[in-house]
């Protein structure tokens, strides 16, 4: 049986890094659009809502076919608000109006707009086969390798490896471990397990690994980030799930 999942796109509106990056433009569309065509895309997803502070925000995703059902209050909104409380209110808050419960959140940021919906389709699927899980994360292996290359500046000015256990090792091939990275692109979660969060997610329970292609893993918080894949879906070395070619991915 299919779960009922609830995504939840944040965007806040006082971002410092990059003012006003959510309804920044990338190829065409306000960012925040890229992550509600996905999350529309996904017939498994029972719902997509965004949960903002910003009234501007609200507009603009409301005019891409986004679902704001509330105003976030300000006390979740600051510079400092950790992820947690801002999901388990949009939880608690869209549970509260429909009367009903979901039994998984799928948190994503706008900040990572060059997913694949059919992988997020792929993943929920594992989700629905392990329900020993807490939920279902997205990875990717990194260009480097962090066992090969890793380093640390120590208090003399020089540097020493992070890594004892690579010492001695002259080829990169011969690294003997394989490394992944949490890139961002999206978070799945048993809706349990997001009402009794308390602080970092990793920390408190069981997670699946659902790797996918570096090149889709992609995480803008920067002036150059967001010039970078802005150039890179130009180009057409990035799909945007906003894009007049992209496709829904199959309901089975």
């Amino acid at each position: 049986m299919s779960s009922r999942i609830l995504a939840v796109i944040p965007a806040r509106g006082g971002s410092k890094g990059l003012p006003g990056k959510n309804i920044r433009p990338l190829a065409g569309v306000p960012l925040i659009g890229h992550a509600i065509a996905c999350g529309n895309a996904l017939p498994l997803v029972a719902r997509t809502v965004i949960t903002t502070d910003d009234a501007e925000i609200a507009e603009t995703a409301r005019a891409l076919g986004g679902d704001v059902p509330f105003l976030r209050p300000a006390e979740l909104a600051r510079d400092d608000t950790p992820s947690a409380p801002v999901i388990q209110h949009a939880l608690a808050e869209v549970e509260r109006q429909e009367g009903a419960r979901y039994d998984g959140v799928l948190l994503l940021e706008p900040t990572s707009p060059a997913r694949d919906p059919q992988r997020i389709a792929d993943a929920i699927a594992l989700f629905d086969s392990r329900p020993d899980l807490d939920g279902v994360v997205a990875v990717s292996a990194p260009w480097f390798n962090p066992l090969w290359v890793g380093v640390e500046a120590a208090d003399d000015g020089t540097m020493k490896r992070f890594f004892p256990e690579a010492a001695g090792v002259t080829r990169r091939q011969d690294n003997p471990r394989r490394y992944l990275r949490i890139n961002g692109s999206f978070y799945l979660w048993r809706a349990e397990f997001v009402r009794g969060l308390k602080s970092n997610w990793l920390d408190e329970g069981t997670f699946a690994p659902f790797e996918i292609p570096e090149s889709e893993a992609f995480s803008i918080d920067d002036e150059d980030e967001f010039r970078l894949i802005e150039a890179l879906a130009a180009g057409g070395f990035v799909q945007l799930p906003a894009s007049p070619s992209a496709t829904p991915p199959p309901s089975s």
